[in-house]
C-alpha cells in the first residue's frame, strides 16, 4: 500500500492540475455556442457587425482553446504516472471513454477549430456557419466523454470485477454510456460552461461601454450574453436539481454530508439553510431548517426518506462484513481457480469487495480485522462534512447572484435606455464568479466521493503509485512553475486582445491569412493556362 503522504500529495497534484485545466474548459464551452449564435445572426441578416463580433470573440476563444488543450494533455499522463494501480485495476473501463474522447471528439473539435479560423475567405457564409456550429458540437462532445468517464467513477455501472484477471471489466457499455450520474453531470456542467461564456462576454462588453469604445459591438454582445445567460443560469439551477436527484439514488453519503444530515428524518426531509457542522461531535449547531425542501428535491416525493449519516455508516459496516466473504472467496479462487464453491460465494458478495478493501488501512489481512477496525472503516466512508456543507452553499449562492445579474442586465438592455454605470461595473467585477462556482462544484463532486476513487469499488489510498517524496515534490513544483507561466501568457494575450478590440482581428490576419475582413467567399477558379 502506498505511503499515506504520497497518496495525499498525489491527490494534491491532480487537484491542482485538474482545477487549473478547468479554468479553460467552461469558457471554451460557452464561447463556442455564443460565437455560433453570432455568426448565425450574421448569415441571416448580412450585417457585418455580427461578422466582426464573431471574429473578435473567436480570437479570445482561440487563445483559451489553445491553453485548454495544452493543460489537458498532461492530466491523462498522471493516471499512469501517479495512479498506477488505479490504471491497472479499472483501466479497461475508464480508458474506453477517454480513448473515444481523444479519437472522435478531440479530432472533430480540432478540425473544425482550424476551419473556423482559416476558412473565412475560403468558405461561403452558410458553409462557414455550419463549421462554427460543428466546432461547438465537437467541444460539447469532448466534454461528454470526459464526464462519462468521471460519472463512472461516481457510479460504476456496467462493469464487474473479474477474479481471473483481477481487474474491473466492462459488462455493459451502454450502461456506462447512459449512466444517470454521468448524464446529469454532463448537462449540468455544460450549462455552467454556457453561464461562464455569457458572463465573460457580458463583462468585457460592459468594460467597453464604460470606456465608450466599440459601442456597436459591445451593445449587441451585451444583449445576446444577457439573454443567453438568463437561459443558461436557469438551466444550471434546474439541472442542478437533477444532479441532486441522481446522487440521492447513487451517492447517499455525499448527499447526507452536503446537508450535514446526521440523523434520518421523517419524510419529506428539511433543507438545512445554514448551520455549523461539527465533525467531531457529529452534529450541526445553530441549524436553520426549511421544512420539506430537501425531501422534495432529493426524492421528488412526500414519503421517501433520505438516510442520515448514522444510518449510512451502519449500512457501510454491513457491506464491509459482506465484503469479507468476497475477500475470503477471492483468496480461495487464487488457491484453486476451479473451485465452484468459492466462485459461487464470490458472485454472491462481489459487489461489496471494495468495502472490505477499506480495512487494508488498518490491517494487511482484512479477515483479521477487529470489530473496532471494521467500525472505524465504516466511519471512514463519511467525507469531511463542514467542507462539503459550506462549499455547496457558496456554489448555490454564486448561481443565484448570477441569475439576478443576468435578469437585471437583460431587463435594462431590452428597454434601450442608457445602461447605469453601477450595472456595468458590476458586470465587469462578476467575471470571476462563474469560475468560482464551477471550481466549488467540482470540489463537492470529487471531495464528496472520498474515501473512494471509484465509488464502492476502490479506496483512494490503494490507487496511487509507489513513488518517492522527491518524485512528487519535483512534479508539483514543476507543474506549478509551468502552469504559472502559462497563466501569465494566457492573461497577457487575453488582455492584449481585449485592449485592441475588433482591431485584433486585422493584426492577426497579418500573421494568419483568412482572419481578416476579406469576406466569406468561395475560392475563385484558377485561370486557364
Amino acid at each position: 500500500m502506498p505511503d499515506p503522504l504520497i497518496v495525499d500529495l498525489s491527490r494534491l497534484q491532480f487537484a491542482l492540475t485538474a482545477m487549473y485545466h478547468f479554468l479553460f474548459v467552461p469558457l471554451t464551452l460557452g464561447l463556442s455556442i455564443l460565437i455560433a449564435m453570432m455568426e448565425t445572426v450574421y448569415v441571416m441578416t448580412g450585417k457585418t457587425v455580427w461578422r466582426e463580433m464573431t471574429k473578435f470573440w473567436g480570437v479570445l476563444f482561440g487563445i483559451n482553446f489553445a491553453l485548454g488543450v495544452a493543460t489537458g494533455i498532461t492530466m491523462e499522463f498522471q493516471f499512469g504516472m501517479n495512479w498506477a494501480f488505479y490504471s491497472h485495476y479499472v483501466g479497461d473501463v475508464f480508458g474506453a471513454p477517454l480513448a473515444i474522447e481523444g479519437l472522435m471528439a478531440f479530432f472533430l473539435e480540432a478540425t473544425f477549430v482550424g476551419l473556423f479560423f482559416f476558412g473565412w475567405d475560403r468558405l461561403k457564409p452558410v458553409a462557414h456557419m455550419t463549421v462554427t456550429w460543428l466546432m461547438a458540437l465537437g467541444t460539447n462532445f469532448s466534454a461528454l466523454w470526459i464526464l462519462i468517464a468521471n460519472g463512472w467513477m461516481q457510479n460504476p455501472v456496467g462493469s464487474a470485477f473479474n477474479p481471473d484477471t483481477m481487474r474491473m471489466e466492462v459488462t455493459d457499455f451502454m450502461a456506462v454510456l447512459f449512466n444517470p450520474v454521468a448524464q446529469a453531470k454532463f448537462v449540468h456542467t455544460v450549462s455552467a460552461g454556457y453561464v461562464t461564456g455569457a458572463v465573460f462576454v457580458l463583462g468585457i462588453s460592459a468594460f467597453y461601454m464604460l470606456r465608450g469604445r466599440h459601442m456597436e459591438l459591445a451593445k449587441r454582445s451585451f444583449a445576446i450574453a444577457a439573454a443567453f445567460g438568463v437561459a443558461s443560469t436557469l438551466s444550471v439551477l434546474v439541472l442542478g436539481d437533477e444532479s441532486g436527484y441522481a446522487i440521492t439514488d447513487h451517492q447517499k453519503m455525499k448527499l447526507a454530508a452536503m446537508e450535514a444530515m446526521w440523523e434520518t428524518e421523517d419524510a419529506p426531509a428539511a433543507f438545512t439553510l445554514v448551520g455549523l457542522p461539527d465533525q467531531e461531535a457529529r452534529e450541526t449547531h445553530f441549524a436553520i431548517h426549511v421544512p420539506w425542501v430537501m425531501g422534495l428535491i432529493g426524492t421528488r416525493s412526500f414519503d421517501t426518506q433520505i438516510p442520515g449519516i448514522y444510518d449510512l455508516v451502519d449500512h457501510a459496516e454491513e457491506r464491509i462484513r459482506n465484503g469479507l466473504y468476497a475477500w475470503d472467496a477471492l483468496e480461495a479462487i487464487k488457491a484453486d481457480r476451479a473451485s465452484p464453491a468459492a466462485r459461487e460465494q464470490f458472485a454472491q458478495y462481489q459487489d461489496d469487495l471494495g468495502y472490505a478493501k477499506l480495512l487494508l488501512k488498518y490491517t494487511q489481512n482484512p479477515m483479521e480485522a477487529t470489530d473496532q477496525e471494521i467500525r472505524a472503516a465504516a466511519w471512514d466512508t463519511v467525507p469531511h462534512v463542514p467542507s462539503l456543507f459550506f462549499t455547496f452553499r457558496f456554489m448555490v449562492l454564486c448561481g443565484v447572484i448570477l441569475l439576478g445579474l443576468f435578469a437585471v442586465a437583460l431587463w435594462k438592455i431590452s428597454r434601450e435606455d442608457a445602461l447605469p454605470r453601477w450595472l456595468l461595473h458590476l458586470c465587469v467585477w462578476s467575471i470571476a464568479v462563474p469560475w468560482i462556482a464551477m471550481e466549488l462544484g467540482w470540489f463537492v463532486a470529487e471531495f464528496g466521493r472520498q474515501p473512494w476513487v471509484i465509488e464502492g469499488v476502490l479506496p483512494t489510498f490503494l490507487a496511487a503509485s509507489n513513488l518517492t517524496l522527491l518524485d512528487i515534490a519535483i512534479t508539483i513544483i514543476g507543474f506549478t512553475l509551468v502552469y504559472g507561466i502559462l497563466a501569465v501568457i494566457e492573461v497577457r494575450l487575453m488582455l492584449a486582445a481585449i485592449s485592441k478590440g475588433p482591431a485584433v482581428v486585422d493584426a492577426i490576419d497579418d500573421l494568419v491569412p483568412g482572419m481578416g475582413e476579406g469576406g466569406n467567399t468561395a475560392p475563385a477558379p484558377a485561370p486557364a493556362e
